[in-house]
């Protein structure tokens, strides 16, 4: 009996601590407004990635996001024809850049019909042939035709082969009867490391580029201009969804809906990303940052 009235109160604190930590795990459940609902799925978001500054900058946010609130997300590399074939065939929820009513007609034109077209989140773009701005000569395209002779390889760095930019480059070659020049499909990280490492040296250089992107914040750039407006005017970049996708993740959809970027914001995003380690720790930064703004699209 002795033994017994010894034990008795660790036997009953040690109950006590068991229904406090109980009591506890239910209020967290109960709550799951936060811990809860981070940790928990609510199903998988498959989002189309092209190498372009700007898409892996608001992809990366967007994964982030998305994974605080619940969700699993993954971020496919694709070029950009491939982005319409799988957003129509269902193999992609989401692609971001969408550049419309001109940069992106063809792919429009082939899949209005099997793409969810949605709202615009950036306003008033620009693409073109873009050139360091210490070659003074050069300030159209026409002018690349009367220079030539500073160009030695005679070529216009691009990006891949399957973009829009490129297949309107390639027209504005026809259109300014620029035959010796050459344009030489790359990647975007491939193309501005080969325009930093001509600026360095002041060499000349023309590439195909576009806004937003954060090259403009960082190096002194200029674009041709286009008297022929074969780029056409500037546009929006919207996202589209696979067919299906508001019905199955309503939430997500009305988000995107509301997610919106200005130039500064923007600017500052992609350039979170240029300067960090990775895509994803500059996102995460730029979030840390931007907390009442992410609220008002997730609200």
């Amino acid at each position: 009996m002795s033994s017994l009235r010894k034990w008795l109160p660790v036997v009953c604190l040690s109950a006590l601590l068991i229904l406090a930590a109980c009591g506890e795990s239910s209020s967290d459940s109960a709550n799951g407004d936060s811990e809860g609902e981070e940790s928990g799925d609510k199903g998988t978001i498959s989002i189309g990635m092209n190498n372009w500054a700007e898409n892996v900058a608001v992809s990366n946010m967007w994964k982030i996001i998305l994974e605080n609130k619940g969700y699993n997300v993954e971020l496919k590399q694709v070029q950009k024809g491939f982005l319409y074939e799988a957003l129509a065939s269902g193999d992609l929820d989401i692609g971001m850049e969408i550049w419309l009513p001109h940069t992106d007609k063809a792919f429009y034109e082939k899949y209005k019909e099997e793409i969810d077209w949605r709202d615009t989140w950036y306003e008033g773009t620009k693409l073109g042939i873009v050139v360091p701005s210490y070659m003074k000569d050069v300030n159209t395209i026409k002018d690349l035709k009367k220079q030539s002779d500073k160009f030695p390889e005679q070529r216009i760095v691009g990006i891949d082969a399957g973009a829009s930019i490129m297949s309107l480059t390639k027209e504005a070659l026809k259109e300014y009867n620029l035959d010796s020049y050459s344009l030489a499909s790359s990647s975007g990280p491939t193309m501005m490391a080969e325009l930093k490492n001509s600026m360095k040296e002041k060499e000349p250089i023309a590439v195909t580029l576009w806004k937003p992107h954060w090259a403009f914040a960082e190096l002194d750039l200029k674009f041709l201009k286009d008297p022929k407006n074969v780029y056409g005017d500037s546009e929006d970049i919207s996202y589209a969804a696979r067919l299906g996708l508001e019905e199955d993740q309503p939430e997500v959809v009305k988000w995107f809906d509301n997610f919106m970027l200005n130039d500064q914001q923007l600017g500052s995003l992609m350039g979170a990303l240029n300067e960090a380690e990775s895509p994803e720790e500059g996102a995460q930064k730029w979030i840390d940052n931007h907390q009442d703004l992410i609220a008002e699209w997730t609200k």
